[in-house]
């Protein structure tokens, strides 16, 4: 019997990742959504495309929660979307309400289940999850760091010339303007960046990293990016349902890791089955401290607002 993936929300994120699973027949997928006839069509699309990927994957279309009972992974890209100008803490309270909602109803029928978080802003969004729920920590997750992550190799690889799958890069902090790109565990080949391109390019893929979303919003005008969030997420998935332990930078729940309490915030872990095995502490030089307590503050101010 194969896994189920419960998705929550049919927008451009939550189809595209519907695709990614489905496409690879690594679990079945049920599409949640408000409106009604959004999910059944995109599901219906995904089922009739599913003979011509030789994949065995069902994924049925609902407006009804029930049908997300006993989900091994419950994936929440509901809520509002950025538009230009807006950060992605302008979308606080209404995302707040709509994963709360969202929350309370799956998880009561899905109390196994690992919940990945991708609403922005995302840590808040992660804690709000985590509170509803009443779920252990290492349980809720939210993907935010891997997404950041690869936009930085993105543009390493372009400066160099190479092909993205020989770059590594580490992304910390929130998921917003102030996250913190780590050009000193950003490799190419094991190569620290540090040693092959000048500070001052350097500096230029960090800036462009942090506003990496930023700068697809501006472009798109409608909407905001979905295939490279989508595709983090679906690694997230895939490292919980088959129990892969991969390190990579994800949103936790911190208990004095890197002295700080009490918040979500984007820090390398093990990710397998049943979520985080173990949160990986790095030695922080001075600047890259004060850059991940800076941002650690803009997520946390957040939190308040809500008094999470």
């Amino acid at each position: 019997m194969k896994k189920k993936v419960s998705i929550i929300g049919a927008g451009n994120v939550g189809a595209s990742l519907a695709q990614m699973i489905v496409q690879s027949g690594i679990a079945d997928v049920v599409l949640f959504d408000i409106a009604d006839g959004i999910p059944q069509g995109k599901a219906l699309d995904l089922s009739e495309a599913c003979p011509l990927w030789g994949s065995s994957s069902s994924i049925m279309g609902t407006n009804d929660y029930s049908y997300t009972e006993n989900s091994d992974v419950i994936v929440i890209t509901a809520g509002f979307p950025r538009k230009p100008g807006m950060s992605r803490d302008d979308l606080l309270h209404a995302n707040a309400k709509v994963v709360s909602d969202v929350v309370e109803n799956t998880t009561k029928i899905s109390p196994n289940a690992v919940i990945i978080v991708v609403t922005n802003p995302m840590d808040v969004m992660a804690q709000v999850s985590m509170k509803v729920s009443g779920f252990v920590p290492s349980r809720v997750v939210g993907m935010g760091g891997i997404l950041d992550s690869a936009r930085f190799r993105t543009f390493v690889a372009w400066e160099m010339g190479v092909s993205p799958e020989d770059v590594e890069a580490l992304v910390l902090g929130g998921h917003g303007d102030i996250m913190v790109p780590m050009p000193r565990f950003t490799t190419v080949k094991g190569v620290p960046i540090t040693e092959l391109i000048s500070k001052d390019r350097i500096d230029a893929l960090v800036e462009r990293t942090r506003h990496g979303g930023a700068e697809i919003v501006a472009l798109l005008k409608i909407a905001s990016a979905y295939y490279a969030p989508a595709a983090a997420t679906y690694q997230m998935v895939k490292a919980v349902l088959f129990d892969e332990k991969r390190m990579l930078p994800c949103s936790v729940h911190l208990n004095g890791e890197y002295g700080v309490n009490g918040v979500y915030i984007g820090v390398p872990v093990i990710l397998g089955f049943g979520g985080i095995k173990n949160i990986i502490e790095l030695k922080l030089n001075r600047q890259e401290r004060a850059d991940f307590e800076r941002s650690v503050a803009a997520v946390k101010s957040l939190v308040e607002k809500l008094n999470l």
